[in-house]
């Protein structure tokens, strides 16, 4: 019988979970301030994983958090090092995560299309 996730999909989530509960209760740098973890990418081998995250709610400058959260990965593998149950603890490779705010930019632009749109067929019945 099939597993119904591949390895590197279970440490994926357990990644985005560890590090989701170190960072909110680990990390003291103030640049940090509260972040989401919205994706973890492992490689084949489970020695890189990529960590995107964004700010809570936009709050805080992204660019910023990156650099602190950059320089917490050392103290970030050392504490997962502990915590998982793998031969060699993945490179973390911190990523902004700029989906929410495309698709948020995306919707207002199909609102407003739609907007136009309305509007444009509200004209052609009170001209007919």
């Amino acid at each position: 019988m099939p597993k119904e996730f591949s390895r590197s999909r279970r440490v994926e989530e357990q990644l985005k979970r560890l590090l989701a509960e170190l960072v909110r209760r680990e990390v003291k740098d103030p640049r940090v301030g509260q972040v989401t973890i919205t994706a973890v990418e492992v490689s084949r081998d489970l020695t890189h994983a990529r960590v995107f995250f964004t700010p809570f709610a936009g709050q805080g400058d992204a660019q910023a958090t990156l650099e602190a959260l950059r320089h917490a990965t050392g103290f970030l593998r050392h504490e997962l090092r502990g915590q998982l149950r793998l031969r060699v603890t993945p490179e973390l490779d911190f990523k902004i995560d700029e989906s929410i705010e495309r698709g948020a930019r995306l919707s207002s632009l199909i609102s407003e299309a739609v907007a136009d749109d309305e509007r444009r067929h509200e004209l052609e019945r009170e001209d007919e």
